[in-house]
């Protein structure tokens, strides 16, 4: 396999040699995914991967990002192209080189299909795909525009025609793009995220692995994984924690997640927090991970009390760990996790409810490992990378054959 370094193309004068060359075969069909940036390794990111992996040999595949993190471990697994093209602003005169840039290389390189993640990706790159006249357009949306500044909503309602087809990665975001963006329902449709079960194997026994994360003390692991911001909730998971601890106090809350991203101030908040409910010790913040399955295979329970959220990942993810999970009633949490057999939904906020159901957790093991055995058994059956990549497979035929009908019936 190529080194990620050796697959970014990023030269110039490899561009300039580019145009040179005799256009790809036709006998594939190329898909260009679109994606803001390529920096960590979040849902999104993880979704491309397990997208271009999972394609099967009739589609070729290539990446252009408009940021990236050349050191970021996650390149070396892509199997096609990954090329960045800098965008920092979408109207200034580097913005519209690179849309000229973007243009060429969807027309020499024959893209059939422009799949968008993301604003800029969508909107942005969504009209110079357009313009550039060959290929279908699909957009990602993946969560409840909670990010969204008044210039994309007013964006995306006023171009929502320019897109062939949407995909929502939950039934809460198809309800959200089709009621905000005015979107044709018709055209849009559900496709959710997965999970490579594969990646989330781990030779070392629990007892290492929580040797691994000084939890030996711990009478139980409850795990979280989520960047530490107001919108992920730390602080009614902190406040969760701080109930679970008065009836187990040796109880470890474990949260991984970058520090960096973290709102002014809240680190100080969630830290003022712990002093206050006296759970200093039983609450520790991890910092981002490469690997959260060792985490997880060391915990007893997973705890995610978003205020928001398309369709989470870290839960997929916990899921397939075996782990009963508790979470919020927010986005496609209802659609994963099947309360009362995976797991316990609570309402956003209520802190009580999620502290009773950890408990409840804690109490009673072999609940426990009944509800996360079927949480494993449910994204076997539903979440797989190969399950979710056939749906989308079926999109992109059906979109390339209405297209060729079309182009035979003007010819």
């Amino acid at each position: 396999m190529a080194s990620a370094s050796q697959r970014i193309e990023t030269n110039p004068v490899l561009e300039r040699e580019l145009e040179h060359l005799a256009p790809h075969s036709t006998s594939q069909a190329h898909v260009l995914f679109l994606i803001d940036e390529l920096c960590g390794k979040g849902g999104a990111e993880l979704a491309l991967l397990n997208t271009v992996c999972s394609l099967p040999q009739r589609f070729r595949c290539s990446v252009v990002t408009f940021r990236l993190n050349p050191n970021l471990p996650l390149l070396a697994e892509f199997p096609c192209p990954v090329k960045l093209m800098p965008l920092r602003r979408t109207f200034d005169w580097n913005a519209m080189m690179m849309a000229a840039r973007l243009s060429r290389y969807i027309r020499h390189e024959r893209v059939d299909v422009v799949h968008t993640f993301f604003a800029s990706a969508d909107l942005w790159g969504g009209i110079v795909a357009k313009l550039s006249r060959r290929p279908l357009l699909i957009s990602s949306r993946r969560d409840m525009g909670f990010e969204r500044a008044r210039k994309h909503r007013i964006a995306y309602r006023a171009l929502r025609g320019m897109f062939d087809h949407v995909l929502a990665v939950s039934d809460e975001v198809r309800r959200y793009a089709i009621s905000e963006d005015g979107l044709d329902p018709a055209r849009v449709q559900t496709i959710p995220n997965a999970v490579s079960l594969e990646k989330l194997e781990v030779r070392e026994s629990v007892a290492e692995l929580r040797q691994r994360f000084n939890l030996t003390e711990a009478s139980h692991v409850i795990a979280s994984v989520g960047n530490i911001r107001h919108v992920k909730g730390t602080d009614v998971l902190v406040r969760t924690a701080g109930l679970v601890c008065r009836q187990f106090p040796k109880a470890v809350f474990v949260v991984a997640g970058a520090l960096e991203t973290a709102e002014a101030g809240y680190i100080h908040e969630l830290e003022r927090m712990k002093r206050d409910l006296h759970i200093v010790r039983n609450v520790r913040f991890l910092g981002k991970l490469q690997d959260v399955a060792p985490l997880l295979k060391a915990s007893d329970v997973y705890c995610m009390l978003s205020r928001n959220e398309g369709f989470s990942n870290a839960l997929l993810e916990a899921m397939g760990s075996r782990l009963p999970c508790v979470a919020t009633r927010v986005g496609g949490n209802a659609e994963a996790l099947m309360e009362g057999r995976c797991g316990f939904l609570v309402d956003t906020e209520d802190y009580k409810a999620a502290a009773s159901c950890v408990c409840e957790l804690l109490e009673s093991p072999s609940l426990a490992t009944s509800m996360g055995n079927l949480a494993l058994q449910s994204v076997r059956t539903h979440f797989r990378p190969d399950i979710v990549t056939a749906d989308l497979v079926k999109v992109y035929d059906r979109l390339l054959r209405v297209r060729r009908q079309s182009e035979l019936s003007v010819a």
